[in-house]
């Protein structure tokens, strides 16, 4: 039984939750938040988290913030260096290929699984998902795009009802995000549209291989748009960058 897709527009939460291992409650809140602000390439690699400011920008106390950095720690998402603090992970040349390449591996898969099991709620929700991306790049909120291209390709591991695999496309696609964040060097086309579109197609005539081979091929293409040469950083205010989360 698959599970009903959520609000695109509702990018902070949806289909984020399975990620972290935490209760319902302000932890997982500002979990939640500080992980949609990378996803959206509004924190980049290598900004410091510290402990005081992010909770002071949310009104929670540092054990509450530490919590919440150690579960984004354990997703991959930060990095904490002894007697330095936590950042936001900045992924090595080697680990974004081979991100790439699980993707490569896992994503076709799921794709040929989705083509089988989609229902009709399920292509609606997806059309959905295309619709709220191509709004944002209309809007010039490239993060908001590049977040909802990637709940996109959750969204279809959610439709193949294989909850192993799709627990492991949700730890790529955030990982993923920092990626691109680094090094990608087409940034209006992270995710091209005419991919989404050909896979719509063919999860609505139920042609599992096409599916298949449009996904792997689609994957390929993105690790190919990878400029995977070493770039500075640029640290910036935290409490100018999550002052709307």
């Amino acid at each position: 039984m698959t599970q009903p897709l959520r609000d695109p527009n509702h990018v902070t939460a949806g289909g984020l939750h399975g990620i972290f291992p935490l209760p319902a409650g302000r932890t997982l809140d500002i979990c939640l938040k500080l992980h949609t602000a990378i996803l959206e390439h509004r924190l980049a690699p290598g900004v410091k988290l510290s402990e005081d400011e992010v909770g002071e920008i949310y009104g929670a106390s540092r054990t509450v913030v530490r919590a919440a950095l150690q579960a984004l720690a354990h997703s991959g998402m930060v990095t904490i260096e002894k007697n330095r603090g936590a950042f936001v992970a900045r992924p090595s040349i080697r680990e974004a290929h081979e991100v790439f390449e699980a993707r490569a591996l896992i994503e076709p898969r799921i794709a040929r699984m989705a083509a089988t099991t989609a229902s009709e709620a399920d292509l609606r929700g997806l059309q959905a998902h295309i619709d709220a991306e191509h709004e944002a790049v209309a809007a010039g909120d490239m993060g908001k795009a590049l977040s909802l291209s990637g709940l996109f390709h959750t969204a279809i591991a959610d439709i193949s009802d294989h909850q192993v695999l799709a627990n492991m496309v949700r730890s790529l696609i955030s990982r993923s995000s920092l990626i691109i964040a680094l090094y990608w060097k087409r940034p209006d086309t992270a995710c091209e549209s005419h991919s989404h579109h050909a896979l719509m197609k063919a999860f609505a005539e139920r042609d599992a291989t096409a599916a298949e081979e449009i996904q792997k091929s689609h994957i390929i293409d993105l690790h190919s748009g990878l400029n995977l040469t070493e770039r500075p950083h640029h640290d910036g205010s935290l409490k100018d960058i999550l002052a709307d989360t």
